[in-house]
């Protein structure tokens, strides 16, 4: 049974994370050749994924930490994050024509993990049903095996990160991408979420 628990737990983290590969193949690249900055983006990630396991064993306890009506409204941080990155990118290819194209700020652990928690605001309407039926035994298993898989994520984004080809796109135009990829899952969460009406 422990076995059939952890692959279904391994099946909805991969159904529910598989976009968070390209959004950390982006982080990994701005990182690259920055001192101590891939360890920020793990930490990152770990920080926001708990932020959503935390909330999502909360509400499965019926406390409610975040009412469904604020979800959508997650949207707001990777937008926001996402338009500060672009005009960060655009004051200094204004203030510097002459710096190389792919130069960006290095990724932080916070906006790395308020990047995360806001693209996982699905997640907890899909982990909160599941983690309330599941029972003590059952959320340390669902639990032990997404903090696992987290790590895979995170291997799998910097694999993607520094292949030669990806590498070389992410270096040249990774100071573009990543605002753009950040302000669309914004945009993304809110409309889906039918924040302000939309």
């Amino acid at each position: 049974m422990g076995l059939g628990l952890a692959g279904q737990a391994a099946g909805m983290f991969a159904v529910t994370n598989v976009d968070d590969i390209v959004i950390l193949a982006l982080f990994f690249g701005a990182a690259a050749g920055r001192r101590g900055a891939q360890a920020r983006v793990v930490a990152g990630q770990y920080l926001g994924f708990a932020a959503i396991l935390i909330v999502s064993i909360v509400g499965a306890f019926g406390v409610g930490l975040l009412p469904h009506a604020v979800i959508p409204y997650l949207g707001l941080l990777p937008l926001g994050l996402g338009i500060r990155a672009a005009l960060r990118a655009w004051r200094e290819h204004r203030g510097h024509g002459d710096e190389a194209p792919g130069a960006q700020a290095s990724p932080k652990v916070l906006a790395v993990a308020a990047v995360t928690f806001a693209n996982g605001g699905d997640n907890i309407g899909v982990y909160v049903p599941v983690f309330a039926v599941a029972g003590v035994g059952g959320l340390v298993v669902y639990t032990g095996v997404f903090l696992v898989l987290v790590a895979v994520l995170c291997v799998a984004g910097r694999f993607f990160a520094t292949r030669p080809t990806i590498a070389r796109v992410l270096s040249r135009w990774g100071h573009i991408l990543l605002p753009l990829v950040l302000v669309t899952i914004g945009v993304l969460i809110l409309i889906d979420g039918g924040a302000f009406g939309l």
